[in-house]
């Protein structure tokens, strides 16, 4: 039964992260289109889906490589900045600072009162309170 899709799909690209992206991007669209009920963006979402799928089936590997990585060097700061704000809102037992010198990022426990901070990296010493 599987054995057809596998040999279709056979030296095709598949699925990568800018598919994936262009999959969430369909489904937004979609669903603001039924919110808002404006048909005109139920047609405009379905050129991220044809997108995807002409990706995903084509034979061309090089080239849709290359364009998922020009994707994932827009994608992986906007990604990782994301992961910091986040996890630093659930970090409930230690506040962030940035140095005055040299703005390196501090981490600094909850809670102590007003501290003397010292950055490791320019021994930049300055008082915040905790």
């Amino acid at each position: 039964m599987m054995n057809w899709l596998r040999r279709f799909m056979m030296g095709r690209y598949g699925a990568d992260q800018l598919s994936f992206a262009l999959l969430i991007l369909y489904f937004v669209l979609t669903l603001v289109s039924q919110t808002i009920r404006w048909p005109y963006l139920m047609l405009i979402a379905l050129l991220p889906i044809a997108w995807c799928f002409f990706r995903m089936l084509s034979r061309n590997v090089q080239k849709r490589y290359a364009e998922n990585l020009v994707f994932l060097k827009f994608w992986n700061p906007v990604k990782g900045w994301f992961s910091r704000h986040f996890g630093r809102m659930r970090d409930k037992t230690h506040r962030y600072y940035r140095c005055p010198q040299c703005s390196q990022q501090l981490r600094v426990p909850k809670g102590r009162g007003k501290i003397e901070i010292s950055c490791p990296k320019c021994h930049t010493k300055f008082i915040k309170k905790t």
